[in-house]
């Protein structure tokens, strides 16, 4: 095995939050896993810490990834913020910034004298600033982008003003970008629309396009076969390898040990082996969105009354605001409700045999997809494709933007449609379909796959320009 100072570098550094460690830590693994590679893995400290209580195995020291003498080791750097600091993002992400900047220089100059410099710098969403670190540093970044190409191409567009979107005194127009179907207002990630919430969310990652120029490379969570046109188009703008699925690749499970869990997985995975194959519903509204008393209520009972079993995931402290009293008890061993979406690690749940569907706030899903989708942000795009253009998912409500109560009659019928007869076949079909294309792109000489081996050769590529190891 060659020493730590004949590896070439390769600097991940996320977004201090579940949903943001996951993939990233799992392209990690898979560049760990090529020949004569060394990755450090860094998020913040706190993130380190919930990690290492979690049982995650996150050791400062290089672990072998692989057979080819590539090792993955972790290291995490200080944001000097306070717990409960981190909770308000508006102040939080400039925070991050300047005393995460500073935290990495000083990590990352001290590889370089001691004999293991950086070659590569990555980053994924809310993390723009790390492009600028590596500008100053003079070591060349890359992105991986958690999103589909719908998504990137959305804010590309928005960033550099190339067709017109919703604005305060034209909020309701249609958006036709290149090589995507028509979308309606409330289609575009809602970040982009002039009512979000969250204009801080909207900068943090707009911020990701105006520093496009500095990344040489955007890789992607999608894969070729899912959106070849867009991808194709988007590629003449910018280097663009999908690499995704990155939950799906076959790699991933021979090191299994290596995780970035925050949270221990609770007993629903042993109660989702002992159901029938394709009989259990997912219920997941994601981290930011906040549902009413009397709207949790309405989907309780919808579920309820739809006679499916369920996996009802959401967050500490939110879990059984609004359901009816005598709800657990009436759904006995039909139902869990966990109270921490950080306790069922997606990953872990929508391979279980047992999952069907999936139940989100914007409506019902065939079993696609790697984690919760709430009726934000990017989600509200990826509903427009799912619905329309893979035909693996029913349309319950336009999410925040129609602004209503959703009735639990209309939800039981969601559910029996996605889960009995001809359209449930037709959406299950299709489900497969794309699952099998999924698989073919990670496996061993697929789309994917071959598009990070080209990666990482060009990551040696500059490394040796740079004088360090080939």
């Amino acid at each position: 095995m060659a020493s730590k100072e004949d590896l070439v570098h390769v600097f991940l550094v996320t977004f201090p939050a579940q949903g943001h460690v996951n993939p990233l830590l799992r392209l990690g693994k898979l560049i760990a896993s090529k020949r004569n590679l060394l990755v450090t893995f860094s998020t913040t400290k706190s993130i380190g810490n919930q990690m290492k209580k979690a049982g995650a195995s996150v050791s400062g020291d290089p672990t072998p990834v692989g057979n080819r003498g590539g090792m993955i080791r972790f290291e995490f750097f200080d944001d000097e913020c306070a717990d409960e600091e981190i909770h308000d993002l508006e102040k939080y992400l400039p925070k991050l910034e300047a005393y995460g900047k500073r935290s990495l220089a000083g990590i990352i100059n001290r590889h370089a004298q001691e004999g293991r410099p950086v070659s590569c710098l990555i980053n994924n969403p809310f993390m723009p600033w790390v492009s600028d670190l590596g500008e100053e540093l003079n070591i060349p970044s890359a992105m991986l982008w958690v999103q589909s190409c719908a998504c990137f191409s959305s804010y590309y567009h928005y960033e550099h003003s190339s067709v017109p979107f919703p604005s305060e005194k034209q909020p309701d127009i249609d958006i036709q970008m290149p090589n995507m179907p028509l979308l309606k207002s409330d289609e575009v990630p809602s970040f982009l629309h002039p009512s979000t919430p969250y204009p801080f969310l909207k900068r943090a990652v707009l911020g990701q396009f105006k520093n496009l120029s500095k990344t040489f490379c955007v890789l992607m969570e999608t894969f070729q076969e899912l959106e070849g046109d867009l991808i194709n188009y988007m590629s003449k703008i910018c280097q663009i390898r999908p690499v995704g699925p990155l939950f799906k690749n076959p790699l991933l499970e021979t090191s299994s040990d290596i995780s970035g869990d925050m949270i221990k997985a609770d007993d629903c995975l042993e109660w989702l082996d002992s159901k029938q194959p394709s009989s259990v519903v997912y219920i997941s509204f994601g981290s930011i969105v906040r549902l009413s008393q009397e709207q949790m209520a309405e989907i309780a009972f919808g579920v309820l009354n739809s006679g499916v079993s369920f996996l009802w995931v959401v967050r500490k402290g939110y879990a059984f605001n609004g359901l009816p009293e005598g709800f657990m008890e009436a759904a006995g061993d039909r139902g869990i409700v966990s109270t921490s979406p950080g306790v069922v690690p997606p990953g872990g749940v929508v391979f279980r045999d047992s999952l069907r569907v999936e139940l989100y706030v914007g409506g019902v899903i065939e079993r696609c997809s790697g984690g919760s989708v709430p009726a934000v942000g990017d989600q509200v795009t990826d509903a427009k494709y799912l619905v329309d253009e893979w035909k693996v998912g029913i349309r319950m409500c336009r999410g925040d933007a129609e602004n209503r109560l959703v009735g639990r009659e209309e939800i039981k019928e969601c559910l029996m449609e996605a889960t009995e007869g001809v359209k449930a076949e037709e959406m299950k079909n299709n489900a497969l379909k794309w699952k099998k294309a999924a698989e073919e792109a990670v496996e061993e000489g697929g789309s994917s796959d071959l598009n990070i081996q080209e990666f990482v050769d060009e990551i040696k590529k500059i490394s040796q320009s740079m004088g360090g190891p080939k």
